[in-house]
């Protein structure tokens, strides 16, 4: 089982989204850990504290979804 917050700030800080290369975004909702990438608006699954980058298991989200998890992960909703 995941623990919330697994993924080191020195692991945060080095990762990009594969498609943009873009830096992400890291959020917690209840048990699930994810990445999320504003410009690509892809949001990685963390499965066990290991990151999946793979941009065909990601899921995209629509714009206004995108604009919304943007907003609460950057304090700004």
């Amino acid at each position: 089982m995941c623990c919330a917050m697994a993924l080191s700030a020195d692991l945060l800080a080095i990762l990009v989204c594969p498609e943009s290369k873009e830096p992400l975004l890291h959020g917690v909702e209840g048990s699930r850990e994810y990445l999320f990438c504003p410009a690509s608006r892809l949001r990685y699954r963390v499965d066990d504290g290991i990151p999946v980058m793979l941009v065909e298991e990601a899921e995209r989200l629509d714009e206004a979804a995108a604009a919304e998890l943007t907003g609460r992960l950057t304090g700004r909703a």
